[in-house]
């Protein structure tokens, strides 16, 4: 029987999640699994849970400047500021979850990508679009199109809702036989859980789970 692939839930807003992507197919493929690009809107999960974005906090946006800018050069790919930040990524997500078929859809987001942190001209502009789906070898009229149509962006609205429900908060989350991993620096916990090695136990899951809290901010 074929395993479940491994879900990325992404948003191109995120610098943690286009790192990590560059790393998913590799991992994926040592364990026999396949990568589901799931385009989510980061700001929908925030806003569900009563959160800010890392670029919203001046402090922690300088900070993630720095602290991506060194995972890059630890991974051996380039990482440069789009033209701005935080933008518009509806777009981006929507043509990418109008790909049916896995393995384009993969091409398409390490296109997008790459257009927004690899040095391209970002993806706030339909051309922008364009240009990173004809990359990618995909027709780039049907697909801007399909963008448009409320089959597509409801698509993107319940792959947020679903990504909540699973426990999601952020970008990227990735989704493993159930399980959620948050953030680049989960992909070692990742790879240690589908070789059966996962060190956390149910109990220990509880334990934290039910642990009473003694003290409030508000």
């Amino acid at each position: 029987m074929a395993r479940a692939p491994l879900r990325f839930c992404l948003d191109y807003l995120s610098p943690y999640a286009y790192l990590a992507w560059t790393r998913m197919p590799a991992l994926a493929a040592r364990h026999g699994r396949a990568v589901e690009p799931v385009p989510v809107l980061l700001a929908g999960l925030l806003n569900a849970l009563g959160s800010v974005g890392p670029a919203e906090i001046p402090p922690k946006r300088v900070y993630v400047f720095k602290h991506t800018c060194r995972i890059a050069h630890e991974f051996g790919v380039p990482l440069v500021p789009p033209p701005s930040h935080p933008f518009n990524p509806l777009l981006a997500l929507r043509v990418t979850a109008a790909v049916e078929d896995l393995e384009a859809r993969g091409r398409l987001v390490s296109a997008l990508f790459t257009s927004v942190w690899g040095g391209g001209k970002g993806v706030e502009t339909p051309e922008a679009v364009a240009a990173a789906i004809q990359s990618a070898g995909l027709e780039a009229p049907a697909l801007l199109a399909a963008a448009q149509t409320p089959e597509v962006k409801d698509r993107v609205r319940r792959n947020t809702e679903e990504a909540l429900a699973a426990g999601a908060f952020g970008v990227p989350s990735i989704l493993a036989d159930g399980e959620l991993f948050f953030g680049v620096d989960s992909l070692g916990h990742l790879e240690q859980f589908l070789r059966g090695e996962d060190p956390l136990s149910q109990v220990d899951l509880e334990r934290w789970r039910d642990l009473p809290a003694s003290a409030s901010r508000r």
